[in-house]
């Protein structure tokens, strides 16, 4: 059984937004023929009524090729309100929930698949603050009730299907950046290992990525289709292929001349869930 993914996080719509970029993914997805679309957070840009209402437009649009799997990133946060309202929970999520759906961190189904999310955008929280004062209300966490909740998942699921973990924070340090998006990161790290998920689709750095962590678990890591991409590189998004023996992860890189994304480079991870640890494949080329 084969799995492919469109891979999408920090469309960032609102005043960051490309909406060329946009407009040439909505006519491309029906092309791309995927089996769900994952968008892993930062739809919106201050987590205003309007940024959500087209980034739900976004997604329906996206359901007459595949379903949809969404969760908040720190920007579909009204994080402001936490130092406010310390114990209401409720006011950070609520526009989010009202054009996304009460689920912060659903579980999807699909042939050949399970994807579970873990929720790590919290707003002004405890687990998330470091010493950094840039940090607040960007950075995430991976609390235990998460992790628990996900591996409890991926223990009933059956064993022929592939263990997806989504989440919003990349969960490697940035290549340009130089920056985890999880604090405590190392601890974060231990629980997606001990999760038993086999691969990791995350975004927040604004610069795509794909590499295993832990010699165990795949992580892809998608960049923006905002005009902050990192280090004024292209735009990205990445395109998954989960298939019996191995994982492929395409990036789909901007080409502003043509208003086109075209595929890039692809990186291909051998799949042996049940060994001890899984070494990349040669990286070959797409496109």
């Amino acid at each position: 059984m084969t799995v492919q993914i469109l891979q999408l996080a920090d469309l960032h719509f609102g005043a960051l937004v490309d909406i060329r970029q946009v407009e040439a993914l909505e006519a491309m997805i029906p092309d791309l023929h995927p089996d769900v679309v994952v968008l892993a957070g930062d739809m919106t840009q201050r987590a205003r009524h309007g940024e959500f209402q087209r980034a739900r437009a976004f997604a329906r649009l996206a359901t007459r090729t595949a379903p949809v799997y969404a969760l908040p990133g720190n920007h579909d946060v009204s994080w402001w309100t936490r130092p406010l309202i310390p114990f209401a929970k409720d006011a950070l999520y609520r526009k989010y929930m009202r054009y996304f759906g009460d689920d912060l961190a659903p579980t999807l189904r699909l042939p050949g698949a399970i994807i579970a999310g873990a929720l790590t955008a919290h707003g002004v929280a405890w687990g998330s603050l470091t010493w950094q004062v840039r940090d607040l209300a960007v950075k995430g966490h991976l609390p235990k009730r998460e992790y628990v909740r996900v591996q409890q998942l991926f223990r009933e699921a059956a064993p022929e299907l592939a263990r997806v973990l989504v989440l919003h924070h990349n969960v490697v340090r940035g290549e340009i950046s130089r920056r985890m998006g999880l604090a405590r990161w190392r601890q974060a790290e231990r629980r997606i290992v001990d999760s038993g998920a086999e691969l990791v689709l995350c975004g927040h750095d604004h610069q795509e990525g794909a590499e295993v962590v832990a010699g165990k678990v795949v992580v892809s890591t998608t960049g923006t289709l905002c005009t902050r991409s990192r280090g004024g590189r292209p735009s990205c998004f990445n395109f998954v292929t989960i298939e019996p023996t191995a994982v492929q992860v395409t990036f789909f890189r901007w080409e502003a001349e043509r208003a086109r994304f075209k595929a890039s480079d692809t990186h291909a991870f051998a799949r042996t869930r049940a060994a001890a640890g899984r070494h990349p494949l040669p990286v070959g080329t797409a496109g």
